[in-house]
């Protein structure tokens, strides 16, 4: 029995397939458990060690529904469509003067 080239002929069963999370052929069947994200557990799975893997994934590398919209919002202040921008010069609070009732004299 060789350790080559006739060994190498019998790997025909697949130990990982793809996994539901991030996709990769990473899931193992036997585990159950995937060796790139690390579902079915609840965190993503992620080491310091490893600071390539961590910048492949991280925030701005997907689509940014929510966050590509927040920094123009930022900059015009967090206004909704419809509201009138109030600036202090144009807004002047008129306020009313309250008399205060006069004590009657005997």
């Amino acid at each position: 029995m060789t350790k080559g080239t006739s060994s190498f002929g019998k790997r025909h069963v697949k130990t990982h397939t793809a996994c539901r999370r991030c996709g990769k052929s990473s899931f193992h069947n036997q585990k159950k458990a995937c060796s790139s994200c690390g579902y079915p557990g609840r965190q993503m799975r992620k080491y310091n060690w490893s600071v390539k893997a961590k910048r492949r994934r991280t925030q701005g590398t997907g689509r940014m529904r929510y966050l590509k919209n927040v920094n123009s919002r930022f900059k015009s202040g967090f206004k909704e469509i419809g509201q009138p921008s109030l600036n202090k010069s144009k807004l002047k609070i008129k306020r009313k003067k309250v008399s205060k009732p006069e004590k009657k004299k005997e």
